[in-house]
């Protein structure tokens, strides 16, 4: 029987989910007649393990395929003065309405790899880059898809989307179930990387991977590693965000990678209450989406992986799980900088300052001492912004020094 504290987390989180979940329909995927004017369209590439659903509403059930399922979706997005940067505007009715809802415009099923070879090459712009994106735990297809559509339009990111999707059954007492799931998709993951990072077309990847996606992202990392003995070069930004992976684990993980080039970040809250749920299931063990970049600095720094604390921010959800995409700071942040080819710490106004700055907006004047305050919590764990912080708090004196201390001090 499980621990009476257990049981509880579990509920306030199924609280949680189901709170989110209320009142939306199934079935979104059915294509739509017509689009609104002044919508906008995401086109993406979907590459999947589940079983496939009887129903072409769903197309994609929770349960496990026996083989990679290839399909191309356009996904519309209300009009901007419609749209909610930052949110999934599910309709709540169907057929969706593209003026208020996303829509699903286009379902392709593609049949083999040379049909998503001919896909991704007709997508591609100038830039040749592609984002390859991983969900988490409890996500139906759907969800996978819709979200993606709202990360792609919302990030304003250059580069072609790709989503690989995993078998999840999308509910919370099911956690051990897609946490096998992610093991079952090892495999299929890393040769959809591989076979992207081969398109002599494609310049550049970016993955991205939530909660539990990453996880299996870093294990398909490792795997293909030790399988082929390096990463592909073209893999040049790898983004775990909330990452619900033991931190032992992942220290294994990385060294199995054996210094990659590829820049690595990580976006971490303390208080992701899905991950406190996670981390006493998992014995006690921290989660690496919710460490305390301070306690973690000197391994994270030597390592060249950048840590974004994203705890102060405002979030759109009621776990505090998904600040990487709600947060429409953050999310544009990641389009212009981290998938568009620039580092976190590059240029003069780092990825830090960027959030820091949203961050005081909340009521006071960028520059104020109280703004400090509010931002400091948003630590990030790169030069660039620790010089920022520091140059502010010599300002502002010793009073917010002690409420904004550099990660290295301790």
């Amino acid at each position: 029987m499980p621990r009476p504290w257990v049981r509880l987390a579990a509920i306030a989180l199924v609280g949680g989910l189901l709170a989110a979940c209320a009142g939306r329909p199934v079935g979104v995927l059915g294509p739509v007649a017509q689009t609104a004017e002044g919508a906008s369209k995401v086109n993406m590439l979907v590459a999947t393990t589940r079983a496939p659903a009887a129903d072409p509403n769903v197309l994609f059930t929770g349960e496990r395929g026996t083989k990679v399922s290839l399909t191309a979706f356009t996904i519309s997005i209300p009009p901007d003065d419609r749209h909610q940067i930052g949110q999934v505007q599910w309709p709540r009715r169907l057929p969706a309405n593209p003026e208020t809802d996303f829509a699903t415009v286009n379902v392709d099923p593609l049949d083999g790899e040379q049909a998503a070879k001919k896909w991704l090459d007709s997508h591609l712009t100038p830039s040749g880059r592609v984002l390859i994106f991983v969900h988490g735990f409890n996500n139906r297809f759907e969800d996978a898809v819709y979200r993606f559509a709202q990360i792609v339009h919302d990030s304003g990111a250059d580069a072609a989307p790709v989503l690989f999707t995993w078998p999840s059954r999308a509910r919370v007492f099911d956690y051990l179930f897609d946490r096998e799931s992610t093991i079952f998709s090892r495999d299929a993951f890393e040769e959809t990387v591989w076979q992207i990072s081969r398109d002599p077309r494609v310049k550049d990847v970016t993955i991205m991977a939530h909660s539990m996606g990453a996880w299996l992202a870093m294990e398909g990392l490792r795997q293909m590693a030790i399988r082929r003995g390096t990463l592909p070069a073209k893999i040049s930004n790898v983004i775990l965000a909330s990452p619900d992976v033991d931190v032992d684990v992942f220290a294994t993980q990385w060294r199995a990678l054996e210094s990659p080039k590829a820049r690595f970040t990580l976006f971490v809250s303390s208080d992701d209450r899905a991950l406190q749920v996670s981390r006493r299931i998992a014995g006690g063990v921290d989660r690496l989406g919710q460490i305390d970049p301070q306690r973690y600095y000197a391994e994270l720094e030597k390592s060249g992986i950048v840590v974004i604390d994203l705890t102060a921010m405002r979030s759109g959800d009621s776990l505090n799980h998904g600040r990487f995409a709600s947060s429409p700071e953050v999310v544009q942040a990641i389009g212009q900088r981290l998938v568009n080819g620039q580092t976190v710490t590059d240029s003069d106004i780092s990825l830090g300052d960027r959030i820091g700055v949203a961050a005081m907006g909340v009521g006071q004047t960028v520059g104020g001492a109280a703004g400090l305050v509010i931002s400091a919590p948003i630590a990030v764990i790169d030069p660039a912004t620790r010089q920022t912080y520091q140059g502010q708090v010599q300002q502002f004196g010793r009073t917010v020094s002690e409420n904004a201390q550099d990660p290295a001090a301790d």
